[in-house]
């Protein structure tokens, strides 16, 4: 591991000495020159930096080190306290850095962290090995110690267990799919500011410790202490959080393949019209339908695919479809226009000047390419207002994979290189493709859909998700995925239903519906629009189950948006993992397919054949299984008896349950009357999460009041009654 190389010619930072504090922020050095700065950045939030006076505070910042700056953190400014206080210890002098009930303890020698909340320590670092500096490569490490029971989350996408401990990963290989937040569940966080290269040792080497080499002059270190949605509320706030998707990308997706005309998925749209399955937005497949021309910087619609784009679109429109399409930050080999660009010093260089050219790929239909230099100011405004042109021509959302793998020695205008250009070359072009579908509205609404992994990835919604096979293991991946991200701060994974790209024979229909289930109690999610994989493809029982499962979708929708307007104010996901919604509850943490949709349910798929499931529900709160109307208490394990027209669904009790009517498409939704109905869960004391939320619940006097639901049908559970005075509800216990 290259981590493990790094360390050994790493010089260790062990003494230090107090030069000043103030309100927000205490300054030590270190040796060789070096300062270390603590500042309160918010409450329960330290920031730590490190290096050269020079370094932490150049007299003239750039404009390019400004940008970088910003694309990192939302709020540059510290808006928190510090009271600074030494004290002495058998070990050697030391001090306290409070806020409130949050302390870090800095030990002077042997350097050392410590972490406490209210007196409970919440973890520490290495003596003698907290802090290392090697000047020569411009290399930091730091090092934390691992408790036995300290379980670690976060640090991007996985696929397999949730808990990371043991991984290896390093920032810039997109194989790793890393991202920079990394929590535990015994209440801190770590996140390190940087686009350069971390490389994370997730006690890989050491079961014992957590060791990180950050690239770079100056080590820029963020520690959260909280329970961790606390954390990602911090950690977001700190790194920007997305914005709002409109209604009509709520709805359920269908992606084109590869070869399909727009005729051949215009008639399959039509059929889930007809068969009443919902539908609302159309993906057009690869290679990207619009791009510039070979001799111009026009930005056209490709006439061999799409001879008269009005008509293409309105064909669709017609339908209540919505389209979404691929979309190419490049110009192709061979053209004019890339002589042109290359000249102007507009695409990526190597080290002699020249344009580098990349392997063709399925966007560009097998042309090899060259990638535009979205650092350029004038090449990234350019680009936004071309794709611009394709959304004010009916396109919703654009949808751009722009992770590749760009050599070291490529240059960007802004002189960024190696792993740095690794790093934003993603982020740049999901910028500029929000700019161009969301930016120039107010509010900001819109979404654009990518693979793509990067530091503040999570204010660019939406994250698609994998398309890895056909079969029961393929669902639990795409599971596995959404919740490691949603612990990363990504509000936001999209699903599939199947994979297009791989045999179909393993999709049964118990499968096909279990994974339908599932992506109903989920962010959203796509069908494929293959034969093998369409509702169509199964027997007339499979496509009535299709029905009622899309039914249930539609009247989700004011709920789903619901936590998806919480994520703009907290960053919580909209599928919670069991560590990240009861940290507190091992027992919970080790059934991690299980998750919370929003706050109000706790939705447990059907990963495998058969009807029998079995539920374990957290502790601290009851639960209500929506089937059946039955109450359990937490910190017990059901076995659940699950039809194909059912799904293990629990509501938490003191929580509400909104939904919508019965519609088959988003134009249908009355944005005058979105709801229709509210089941409760035992009594009702939290106001519900859902659309534009009006609904407000207020306890006196052992019942609750609640504001916002006239003209609903209300379900209370048992041993409830209802009554209603004129704009409010009252709910009590039946006499």
């Amino acid at each position: 591991m290259p981590l493990k190389s790094n360390l050994d010619n790493v010089t260790q930072l062990d003494f230090l000495e107090f030069i000043t504090s103030k309100s927000t922020r205490a300054d030590f050095s270190l040796a060789d020159g070096l300062q270390l700065e603590i500042e309160a950045h918010a409450p329960g939030v330290y920031r730590l930096r490190c290096g050269q006076p020079e370094a932490l505070h150049p007299e003239k910042p750039g404009l390019r080190a400004r940008a970088h700056a910003g694309m990192l953190l939302a709020r540059e400014e510290a808006v928190g306290e510090l009271a600074v206080s030494s004290v002495a210890d058998p070990a050697g002098r030391g001090w306290r850095l409070e806020q409130g009930d949050v302390l870090l303890e800095v030990s002077r020698d042997p350097l050392r962290l410590e972490v406490s909340r209210a007196g409970q320590m919440l973890f520490t670092t290495l003596e003698g090995a907290t802090l290392g500096y090697d000047a020569q490569v411009a290399l930091w490490t730091f090092c934390t110690e691992l408790d036995g029971d300290d379980a670690i989350h976060g640090a991007g996408e996985t696929s397999g267990d949730l808990d990371r401990r043991g991984a290896s990963l390093v920032s810039d290989q997109a194989a790793d799919r890393v991202l920079p937040l990394v929590w535990s569940t015994k209440g801190w966080g770590l996140y390190f500011n940087t686009l350069n290269r971390v490389e994370h040792d997730l006690g890989a080497s050491d079961p014992e410790l957590y060791q990180v080499a950050v690239h770079g002059p100056v080590l820029d270190l963020f520690i959260f202490v909280g329970d961790p949605s606390e954390v990602l509320n911090q950690y977001t706030a700190l790194t920007g959080r997305a914005v709002q998707p409109g209604l009509s990308l709520m709805g359920v997706w269908l992606e084109q393949p590869a070869g399909q005309s727009g005729a051949e998925t215009l008639a399959l749209a039509q059929t889930f019209r007809d068969r009443q399955w919902g539908l609302d937005v159309v993906q057009l497949a690869p290679p990207s339908p619009c791009g510039f021309q070979a001799d111009k910087p026009a930005y056209e619609w490709d006439a061999a695919r799409v001879p008269d784009a009005r008509t293409f679109v309105g064909g669709f429109q017609n339908a209540n479809l919505q389209l979404a399409a691929p979309a190419f930050p490049g110009v192709l080999k061979g053209t004019e226009l890339f002589s042109e660009w290359e000249d102007r010093g507009w695409l990526l260089i190597d080290d002699e000047g020249n344009a580098h050219v990349f392997k063709g790929t399925d966007i560009t239909d097998g042309h090899d390419f060259a990638l535009l230099d979205l650092t350029h100011k004038d090449v990234y405004k350019l680009w936004v207002e071309r794709q611009r042109q394709c959304f004010d021509e009916g396109l919703l959302a654009p949808v751009c994979n722009a992770q590749y793998d760009i050599p070291d020695g490529l240059t960007a205008r802004g002189g960024e290189s190696g792993a740095v250009l690794r790093t934003i070359y993603p982020l740049l072009a999901r910028a500029a493709l929000f700019d161009a579908v969301a930016g120039h509205k107010t509010p900001q609404e819109g979404v654009v859909c990518s693979s793509d992994l990067f530091p503040s990835v999570q204010r660019f919604a939406w994250q698609t998700g994998p398309r890895t096979g056909n079969g029961w293991q393929a669902l639990e991946h795409t599971l596995r995925t959404s919740l490691s991200l949603g612990d990363s701060g990504v509000p936001v994974q999209t699903h599939a239903l199947g994979s297009a790209a791989h045999p179909a024979g393993e999709m049964t229909p118990e499968l096909y519906i279990r994974w339908l289930a599932m992506c109903v109690f989920s962010a959203n999610f796509s069908f494929q629009s293959v034969p093998a994989l369409l509702p169509s493809a199964f027997d007339e029982a499979t496509q009535s189950l299709v029905h009622h499962w899309l039914q249930w979708r539609y009247r989700l929708v004011p709920y789903v948006l619901g936590i998806i307007e919480d994520a703009v104010r907290t960053g919580l996901p909209v599928q919670r993992s069991m560590a990240l919604a009861f940290p507190s509850d091992h027992v919970a943490q080790a059934w991690d397919t299980q998750y919370m949709l929003g706050p109000a349910l706790l939705v447990a798929p059907v990963l495998q054949p058969g009807k029998q499931v079995k539920v374990y529900l957290p502790e601290g709160d009851a639960w209500w299984d929506l089937n059946t109307g039955w109450r359990y208490e937490g910190g017990t394990t059901w076995t659940v008896e699950a039809g194909l027209d059912t799904l293990p669904l629990f509501g938490r009790e003191g929580h509400m349950l909104c939904l919508g009517p019965t519609v088959q498409h988003s134009g249908e939704f009355n944005s005058a009357r979105i709801l229709d109905e509210v089941w409760m869960f035992g009594m009702p004391e939290h106001s519900p999460v859902v659309m534009r939320n009006k609904i407000r619940v207020m306890q006196m006097q052992g019942s609750s009041y609640i504001k916002g639901l006239e003209g609903l049908k209300i379900l209370p559970s048992e041993g409830l009654e209802v009554k209603r005075r004129g704009a409010e509800v009252r709910i009590s216990r039946a006499r």
